[in-house]
C-alpha cells in the first residue's frame, strides 16, 4: 500500500507561503503529513513537491521518503497527481492512498481506515465526513492510468471519482479526523506551534 502526498502548492492565498513549509508543532507541515501516511500503514510514501522544492528538501527531513518535483505545480493539484502516479507506476504497490499536505486534522487513524477498505486492484475508497467524500482517497493500481489521464487543474481526480461514484467505498472518519484545509491566513490558527497541543486536534 503506497502513500502519495501532494505537497506542491505555493500557498497563493497565504501570500505565497508554500504549504509544505508551514510550521506545525515546530517542524515543516510536510513532515507531519508524510508521517501520518506511514503511521497509517502506507509504504513506500512518495511526496510530490513543487513550490520552493529545493528549500523544502533543505529545511524538512524527508530522507526516508521518495520525492518528485512537479515543474507544473502552478497548474493545480491535477498535475501533481499525475507526477505522483507516474512515479509509482513502476513500484510493486497494489494501491495508493493519496493525501494533501494542507489537512493536518486528518491523522493516521483515518488513513488506516481507508487502507483497510482495499479489496483488489480495482479498489476505489475514500474517507467520508458526515457522509461527504473527502481525503484521503485510495486508488487500486488498475485505475492509476485512467486517473492520471483525467487529472487536470485543481480538480485532481474529482471528475474521475464523480464518473465512478457507484464504485467508491466511503469510509466514515468524522469520529477520528477533521477535514479542514489550511488555505488562508485565517486558517493558520489551526496549526500547532511548539508546545501548543491545544490549538487544533487530530482527534485520534
Amino acid at each position: 500500500m503506497a502513500g502519495l502526498l501532494l505537497a506542491a502548492g505555493g500557498g497563493r492565498r497565504l501570500g505565497g507561503r508554500p504549504k509544505a513549509l508551514l510550521d506545525h508543532r515546530g517542524r515543516p507541515l510536510v513532515e507531519h503529513a508524510a508521517r501520518v501516511l506511514r503511521e497509517g500503514g502506507c509504504g513506500p510514501v512518495h511526496i510530490v513537491l513543487g513550490a520552493a522544492a529545493d528549500t523544502v528538501r533543505r529545511v524538512a527531513d524527508l530522507t526516508t521518503y521518495d520525492t518528485s518535483d512537479n515543474p507544473d505545480w502552478a497548474q493545480g493539484m491535477g498535475s501533481s497527481l499525475r507526477v505522483g502516479l507516474t512515479a509509482l507506476a513502476g513500484s510493486e504497490a497494489d494501491a495508493v492512498v493519496v493525501s494533501l499536505v494542507d489537512q493536518p486534522g486528518i491523522g493516521a487513524a483515518a488513513v488506516a481506515r481507508v487502507v483497510a477498505a482495499y479489496d483488489g486492484p480495482d479498489s476505489l475508497a475514500a474517507a467520508a465526513y458526515g457522509g461527504r467524500r473527502g481525503h484521503p482517497v485510495l486508488f487500486g493500481s488498475a485505475r492509476w492510468a485512467d486517473i492520471a489521464a483525467s487529472a487536470e487543474g485543481d480538480r485532481g481526480a474529482r471528475a474521475y471519482l464523480q464518473r465512478h461514484a457507484e464504485a467508491i467505498r466511503l469510509v466514515e472518519c468524522s469520529d477520528v479526523a477533521e477535514a479542514y484545509d489550511i488555505d488562508t491566513p485565517e486558517d493558520l490558527h489551526r496549526l500547532e506551534g511548539p508546545g501548543d497541543r491545544g490549538a487544533s486536534s487530530n482527534r485520534e
